[in-house]
């Protein structure tokens, strides 16, 4: 038979309330008792063991992940590979979707230092100030996943956004196209939106190709809003015969709004996307597309966050993982 509260009260001969007060604020309790009841939570394996030991031991086995929108598949693949990652090294993953709300992202990780979690990863949304010093605040350490933030000392993995996005656009020149657009991130949403404009923007001008440089629309994170965005950028620019979208997401909604005008890909128009989602090989037609490491990166954030914890240090402060163009359906030689 499991024990209970009561039995931990009676072994450390104190009462029911207190015995709550140690587990829920250990601070509001003098000394003596405090540790009699902690002796006594370990003597009778007082269920939650985990949380038993987490009193004693001040880790709890649970690491937080904060994502910006679960509803995106890229993040599929993602947590595969943290959750894989997280059971090999005996942790467990709580999830929360910021859909990249302040006010909600603030209150997790309140919530996060509630519940002891042991470390958070960050994933694939920007780092803002407020963010960082309401993490630094808790003393809770933290890695970075599919983004990064240069101006702090955090631990991040992910890839080179903008040689990525270069060598998708360099791509379409190769292919002999001389006027390409791109469906993009607004710039200062994301952490990824800035350098994979900035690399298509690069490879235009490297193949001479300025008048290119201006062909963008913004669209926000969703297939609704990149099927506007491409309405608008081939209104104003309706000699386009290449799109680089700055994810597969985008991709497909460009090419979906092509197919309402009555145009096909890739004979009229060429279109690759970015991430390599699994879809990206189930769409018609398949994707050309940046193949990102994603459960990889996975992967290697849970690493570099028990790292951190257990050692408080790592090996690797920002680690790059390789990126390779995924060629498909959705391009073709002009």
């Amino acid at each position: 038979m499991k024990p209970t509260i009561r039995d931990v009260a009676r072994c450390a001969n104190v009462s029911i309330s207190t015995v709550s007060r140690v587990m829920n604020a250990p601070e509001t309790v003098v000394e003596e008792k405090r540790r009699r009841v902690l002796d006594a939570i370990e003597k009778l394996k007082y269920q939650p063991n985990a949380f038993a030991r987490g009193l004693i031991y001040k880790k709890s086995g649970t690491l937080g992940l904060m994502i910006p929108d679960i509803e995106n598949p890229y993040y599929a693949g993602l947590i595969r590979g943290m959750q894989d990652a997280a059971v090999d090294l005996n942790h467990s993953l709580m999830i929360c979707n910021t859909d990249r709300d302040k006010a909600r992202l603030i209150s997790y990780i309140e919530s996060f230092y509630e519940k002891q979690v042991d470390g958070i990863i960050f994933a694939s949304d920007a780092l803002h100030p407020e963010y960082y010093e309401e993490m630094k605040r808790y003393r809770i350490p933290i890695v970075l996943a599919s983004t990064n933030a240069p101006e702090y000392e955090i631990p991040s993995v992910d890839i080179d956004d903008e040689q990525a996005a270069y060598d998708a656009a360099r791509y379409l020149t190769e292919l002999g196209h001389t006027c390409i657009g791109m469906i993009s991130f607004p710039p200062g949403d994301t952490i990824s939106g800035k350098p994979r404009q900035d690399g298509f923007k690069r490879a235009m001008v490297d193949k001479g190709l300025t008048d290119c440089v201006d062909c963008v629309e913004y669209a926000k994170h969703r297939f609704a809003d990149a099927h506007k965005a491409a309405g608008r950028l081939f209104a104003a620019y309706p000699q386009l015969t290449a799109v680089f979208a700055a994810s597969d997401e985008f991709a497909m909604g460009t090419i979906s709004y092509l197919r309402d005008q009555g145009r096909t890909v890739p004979e009229d128009v060429s279109v690759i996307g970015f991430d390599n989602i699994r879809m990206a090989d189930m769409f018609l037609p398949k994707l050309t597309t940046v193949a990102q490491p994603v459960y990889e990166i996975g992967v290697r954030a849970v690493h570099k966050l028990h790292k951190l914890i257990t050692a408080g240090t790592v090996d690797v402060l920002r680690e790059k993982l390789p990126h390779h163009l995924m060629i498909r359906e959705s391009t073709k030689q002009r």
